[in-house]
């Protein structure tokens, strides 16, 4: 296995070194993608270790190796699948378990990844890639809840709802129910849905909190509301995507289906309101725009425009959102990727965590999104959503 991963890593490096070299040679969505997809290859997906010893199945690398999936997709090129494909057969036994995952945990974050299994066992027809989907749908039946239905974070987080979580299980969910499930299955996703936006929505500021605890137990919760202090971007990045990766998998006529979409149009209203005019980015804490010490983020603003992106081509916004998504693409490319000395391309001023509670303590106020949760680069969350909003800007172009 060590050889084939050493000679999928000359490959990807081979093909890179045909690419060009300077970033001003990319004058199209598809050579930005292209070229940002083979640094990923280059460096590594971060999290797609799964030869090293401290690799953890997780959330991390699902978006990253999306990207790749959906690039190989528009393009064809075997590369993309290869790695993901080499990844995944690596991580599933061949009684469908997952390595490190346990479904008991009941963490919401552990069924993103699993979605790059689809295509793998379309292509494959291994059915220990059907095994491990169902071990991961099961986890969403017995998942704890709140009394209204909405799915708790994490069994050791209990009653407590975060955006992140419904891209977490989400699209998931909507891609299993489309595949070998019945119209009845979409419900309890759609109660997810809707009980996240009565829960987090914040009228105040036409903005979505970070996070809501229904039981309002919590330090860092409200105990009026339950909310979280503050809009966290990538929070509302991650519900834009499941949002729209969801509803792609939700037929029209499913009963409830009409949740969805006004979430979706409510963030399409909020992320064009809320873009920085000048760079066309957004900021870390969204709420606090500008002010001091927040800075303009990259893992949201990867988000937001493929989230607009793909929402447009589905036909679930309006193309008047277009000049948006377009502005914050440019944007992206100004702020944040630069090329270092071997041709790769980066990705600066990604947020590389923040949560609230758990060990060391997470408050969820300004000063720890802007100044306590770590920066650095090259997040999947950043390379991949750029990834993925470039095939969107081809897929319109045709």
């Amino acid at each position: 296995m060590k050889t084939k991963s050493f000679l999928m890593l000359c490959v990807a490096l081979l093909a890179f070194s045909c690419k060009p070299k300077s970033v001003s040679e990319c004058d199209n969505a598809l050579d930005w993608a292209i070229r940002m997809a083979d640094s990923e290859l280059a460096r590594g997906v971060p999290g797609a270790n799964a030869d090293s010893p401290r690799f953890k199945w997780d959330y991390a690398c699902g978006v990253g190796l999306k990207g790749l999936l959906d690039l190989y997709d528009l393009t064809g090129d075997a590369k993309y699948y290869d790695y993901v494909a080499d990844f995944s057969d690596k991580v599933v036994a061949e009684d469908g378990s997952i390595k490190t995952y346990r479904l008991e945990e009941y963490n919401i974050d552990r069924v993103n990844t699993g979605k790059v299994f689809y295509r793998v066992y379309d292509k494959t027809g291994n059915e220990k890639y059907r095994k491990a989907l169902a071990l991961l749908r099961s986890q969403l039946d017995t998942h704890p809840r709140n009394d209204d239905g909405g799915l708790w974070h994490k069994e050791i987080y209990p009653h407590q709802m975060w955006l992140d979580g419904l891209y977490m299980g989400g699209p998931f969910w909507a891609e299993y129910t489309a595949r070998y499930g019945q119209p009845a299955d979409y419900q309890p996703l759609i109660t997810w849905f809707r009980t996240m936006d009565e829960h987090c929505y914040d009228p105040g500021t036409d903005l979505y909190r970070h996070a809501c605890d229904v039981s309002r137990e919590m330090p860092w919760a409200d105990k009026q509301t339950g909310w979280s202090d503050h809009c966290w971007g990538r929070g509302m990045g991650w519900f834009f995507m499941s949002a729209v990766d969801a509803i792609e998998f939700i037929p029209e006529g499913v009963e409830g289906r009409e949740v969805v979409l006004k979430i979706i149009g409510k963030l399409a209203s909020m992320v064009k309101r809320t873009q920085d005019p000048e760079s066309g980015a957004w900021y870390q804490v969204i709420d606090r725009s500008g002010d001091e010490g927040n800075y303009l983020e990259s893992t949201c603003t990867g988000m937001f425009m493929y989230s607009l992106l793909k929402g447009i081509r589905l036909g679930v916004i309006d193309r008047s959102y277009l000049p948006v998504a377009r502005k914050a693409y440019e944007g992206f490319i100004k702020t944040f990727v630069t090329e270092d000395e071997n041709g790769l391309l980066n990705v600066g001023e990604c947020c590389m965590g923040a949560g609230l509670g758990g060990t060391p303590y997470r408050s969820g106020n300004y000063e720890y999104y802007c100044y306590e949760a770590r920066k650095g680069s090259n997040s999947p969350f950043a390379t991949g959503s750029f990834i993925m909003a470039g095939v969107e800007l081809e897929k319109l172009k045709k």
